[in-house]
C-alpha cells in the first residue's frame, strides 16, 4: 500500500495513476531493427524491447536499464560503437532515448 495525498493505494491503483511515454524507434546501422521502449513521466525507463540483434546480450541491456533515468543510461551508452560499424544497439538506444524524452506522457 502506498500513501499519495493521504490516500492509500496498491502498486496496480498507483501504475494506473502514473502516465507513461513510449516509442518505436526504427534503429539505423545495426543488426536491430527496432526498439520499443516505454518510460513513466518522471523519465525512469519501464520496459525495453529490441526487435533482431543478438537476442542475449539485448535481453541483458533491456533489464540493465530498467528502472534507470533516461539521462544516466545516455551518459554510459551514448557513442558506442560495435566492431567498424558508427553505431551500436546501446548507441541508438540513445536516439530512441533522446526521443521518448520529447514524448508527451499519457495516461496508461
Amino acid at each position: 500500500m502506498v500513501s499519495l495525498c493521504g490516500r492509500g493505494f496498491d502498486s496496480l491503483q498507483l501504475h494506473k495513476i502514473m502516465k507513461t511515454k513510449h516509442v518505436q524507434y526504427e534503429t539505423r546501422g545495426t543488426c536491430s531493427k527496432l526498439i520499443d521502449v516505454t518510460a513513466d513521466e518522471n523519465d525512469i525507463i519501464q520496459q525495453v524491447f529490441f526487435l533482431g540483434g543478438c537476442n542475449g546480450n539485448l535481453q541483458g541491456v533491456s533489464q540493465l536499464v530498467r528502472g534507470q533515468h533516461i539521462d544516466d543510461v545516455i551518459r554510459k551508452l551514448d557513442g558506442i560503437r560495435c566492431g567498424a560499424k558508427g553505431t551500436s544497439c546501446p548507441d541508438q538506444l540513445c536516439r530512441a532515448l533522446e526521443q521518448l524524452k520529447q514524448a508527451t506522457p499519457q495516461e496508461s
